[in-house]
């Protein structure tokens, strides 16, 4: 038994042995588990900022605490964006789909930056805490590479160039 999408179609593969019945009751099994997948894979606003919060305790003794947390589709060269006055995060579309660590890390540097605002050693140290920091960090640059994204000179442009992610 398998469930794939082809464009807005849910394709499920059954054996043919099964009763309509049986039938019927994998259908919404599998329909389910594939909802399931894709609201893991794709969150709401309300599940990116419980997500936060629970990253800000888990990885900076919660100590960052956003106002608002919420998806936009205007970024095409930032991963996110943080405005620490009045404590709004703000991560791309481009992440959605991506594996939750991806987006968990970029969380992880916008929440830096609500306790501080450039990247120096300071702030580096606080997104270290996130385990998956060089991982992720590593994912974005493939990403970024992929999509033939610009890398400016210097070395603060560069950085946040090449990781699409500026606070």
């Amino acid at each position: 038994m398998s469930a794939y999408r082809d464009g807005d179609k849910v394709v499920v593969m059954l054996p043919s042995r099964l009763s309509k019945a049986e039938e019927e009751q994998w259908i919404a099994t599998i329909l389910q588990r594939l909802a399931d997948r894709e609201r893991r894979r794709r969150p709401s606003d309300a599940d990116l900022e419980a997500r936060a919060h629970e990253l800000s305790r888990r990885h900076l003794g919660g100590r960052a605490v956003p106002a608002s947390v919420r998806w936009v589709d205007n970024q095409r060269t930032r991963w996110g964006s943080c405005t620490p006055d009045d404590g709004t995060i703000r991560l791309s579309t481009r992440l959605r789909g991506m594996p939750s660590w991806v987006v968990d890390y970029v969380l992880i540097h916008e929440l830096a930056h609500l306790l501080v605002p450039g990247h120096g050693a300071d702030f580096w140290e606080l997104v270290g805490r996130y385990p998956k920091t060089e991982r992720a960090r590593g994912y974005l640059e493939g990403v970024a590479a992929a999509a033939h994204l610009p890398m400016e000179t210097g070395a603060a442009d560069e950085d946040d160039l090449r990781h699409g992610v500026a606070g």
